[in-house]
């Protein structure tokens, strides 16, 4: 069966779903996104990703196309159509479609911004792994506004595709000696069970998932540090983990083919994964 999608104020099956040539998301990349884990048919986290919403459109001066009321709404109309138990709902904003391409942000008062919501079904998201990942280091030659989750994801892709063609699931981020963050995901290492992670500025994105795990980490009375890391400081740790919406709290084994560790799913990463699934399922919407 096809699954329904929201486009503009519709509900339509995916086939159906179009947006003009002239869409500045797809002329542009001038538009941002977000994606809110489901878990037993509820928005994990929702709040966070409501909040760095608003804050992405307002660094863009770009508008809300809808009440945060009615966009909480759609995710969960989408969720109920879709019948999504395990999975996540993927929302983009634009700066809608203008009646010609051009540099110049159009009028907001005559094109409205675009948005466009679906569902993603993924059984079996919460399972806990039996194994890390490998990841692989490259350089950060992104923008310098990380902080703003936009859809220019050009080169994340081409990180995710260079580590699949080192037989690594993914690429750790580096500028200046020290990891910037995963092209998915932040990037935390632990060393004497210290959890070490880098500082929230414009270099980074302020994960949703990172500032939920570093809260339930410092109730478990656990040591939290925030600074840079490089590589090698990483591959002589005793563990390594990234967070993100849709993996949560995952292991990492081996990075630049250095093993980590035990080359084990460390009990920390382990831990943070379970507390954090333990209490965004308490507070699930």
């Amino acid at each position: 069966m096809s699954r329904t999608v929201y486009v503009n104020g519709e509900y339509l099956p995916e086939e159906d779903a179009k947006i003009s040539i002239f869409d500045r998301g797809f002329l542009m990349a001038d538009g941002v996104y977000e994606v809110t884990s489901v878990l037993e048919g509820k928005l994990v986290d929702y709040e966070g990703h409501k909040v760095r919403l608003a804050r992405s459109l307002s660094e863009l001066d770009m508008a809300m196309p809808a009440t945060e009321d009615e966009i909480l709404e759609i995710h969960r109309e989408l969720v109920r159509l879709n019948d999504v138990v395990e999975g996540g709902v993927y929302l983009q904003i634009t700066r809608g479609a203008p009646a010609d391409r051009d540099f110049a942000f159009p009028d907001p008062d005559v094109t409205p911004s675009s948005l466009v919501m679906f569902t993603q079904s993924k059984p079996g998201l919460a399972a806990t792994p039996s194994e890390g990942i490998k990841v692989i280091s490259i350089p950060d030659v992104r923008w310098g506004r990380r902080d703003i989750k936009t859809v220019q994801l050009l080169y994340p892709s081409m990180g995710k595709m260079m580590a699949k063609a080192a037989g690594a699931a993914d690429a750790w981020m580096v500028e200046d000696g020290l990891v910037t963050e995963g092209t998915s995901n932040n990037a935390y290492i632990v060393k004497g069970r210290k959890i070490i992670t880098r500082e929230l500025s414009n270099d980074i994105l302020s994960g949703i998932t990172r500032a939920a795990v570093l809260r339930f980490a410092k109730e478990a009375q656990m040591e939290v540090e925030e600074r840079g890391f490089s590589i090698e400081e990483a591959q002589d740790a005793d563990e390594a983990f990234v967070t993100s919406a849709t993996t949560f709290v995952l292991p990492v084994v081996s990075i630049d083919d250095a093993q980590i560790g035990d080359g084990k799913p460390g009990e920390v990463a382990l831990r943070l994964r379970e507390i954090y699934l333990e209490e965004s399922l308490k507070a699930g919407i």
